[in-house]
């Protein structure tokens, strides 16, 4: 029983929630009002991950928050958590540009990570998940063959977010306050880098730093021809309680959530066909025929049994890399009226 919304025009009825994302032009039309939830009023909270992700473990302080992956399974394993998921997808990225190594340390494939000290900005991230997912299915290097360190990238402190409960053996070791993983492999006290964007110094053109896939796209396309998988990082979260006494509201905020993405691929296709360059992109042209040629039309999908493949694979890693305390069913991820989206 799913309920009936409130109309849109009952102001009196109408949920007054917060919606807290970060700025991905697949949900803007939410914040900024060009797509309307039946009977929600939404106040727009606009914030980087960084920051909505410890929120959204610690104090749920929002009513719909864009959550971790990663994080959301660990904490459904353990029977934690605030929220219920949505299947919207509102980022997936390609993970293969990630993987770093420092000249001269013997290092030119990911197979060469075993045994080997690899720095990772969090142990439990959901970027991490996924390389970890790579490593252990196409090179054969499991999680507890690594000695993992953690902590900042290449500026700053860096902490977990959640506690982990590792087996004993399993070697994850923070770095220092003040230390960065990017010093660290420079000057040789760990040998490779899990990365979830490039490090400083690579991007500054020092040539100690070499990325193990450089031509990273064709990798990517590859791995995708495989797989089918185009790595889900973040989806939406709904407080249970919300969820609890509204039925209805699980089902409408995820038509809301998809129409939000329509729009902005709609837009996008309109400024890929127009003619003039409106994006500051010299081959925006190139790389949307060479997305739609490897991934499809529905290239950023939504919804629960298009993506389940993809899902259980998460879901599995999750387990093989000592994060869930057990295998989560992809089926009991998300809401249940919005299992056959």
């Amino acid at each position: 029983m799913t309920g009936t919304a409130p109309r849109s025009s009952d102001r009196i009825a109408a949920l007054k929630l917060t919606l807290a994302t970060w700025d991905h032009d697949r949900i803007m039309a939410l914040h900024d009002g060009r797509v309307v939830v039946p009977g929600v009023e939404l106040e727009s909270v606009i914030q980087p991950t960084s920051k909505l992700f410890p929120t959204a473990v610690r104090d749920a302080r929002y009513d719909i928050t864009e959550m971790s992956i990663s994080s959301y399974i660990l904490q459904l394993s353990r029977g934690e958590g605030d929220y219920i998921a949505l299947p919207a997808f509102v980022s997936r990225a390609f993970r293969h540009s990630g993987f770093f190594a420092r000249s001269g340390s013997g290092i030119t494939s990911p197979a060469d990570f075993a045994g080997r000290r690899v720095g990772v900005p969090e142990y439990q991230m959901t970027a991490a998940l996924w390389m970890r997912g790579i490593l252990a299915d196409e090179y054969g290097v499991g999680a507890a063959d690594i000695h993992w360190r953690t902590g900042a990238l290449d500026a700053g402190v860096r902490h977990e977010r959640l506690e982990l409960d590792l087996p004993e053996g399993m070697r994850v070791e923070p770095i220092a306050d003040g230390e960065t993983l990017q010093d660290l492999l420079l000057t040789g006290q760990i040998d490779g880098l899990l990365a979830p964007k490039p490090p400083q110094a690579f991007l500054d053109g020092d040539p100690r730093l070499l990325r193990l896939f450089p031509d990273f796209e064709a990798a990517e396309r590859a791995y995708h021809a495989k797989t089918g998988f185009f790595p889900i990082m973040h989806l939406i979260g709904l407080k249970k309680d919300l969820a609890e006494a509204h039925p209805w509201l699980a089902r409408a905020l995820y038509v809301g959530l998809v129409q939000a993405r329509d729009l902005a691929l709609a837009r996008l296709r309109d400024v890929w066909l127009g003619n003039a360059n409106r994006l500051s992109l010299p081959w925006l042209g190139a790389t949307m025929e060479r997305t739609i040629a490897a991934l499809g039309t529905d290239y950023w999908s939504y919804g629960y049994n298009a993506n389940r493949a993809e899902l259980d694979a998460v879901c599995r890693y999750s387990q093989e890399q000592y994060l869930a305390g057990g295998r989560v069913r992809p089926q009991d991820m998300f809401h249940p009226s919005v299992l056959d989206s």
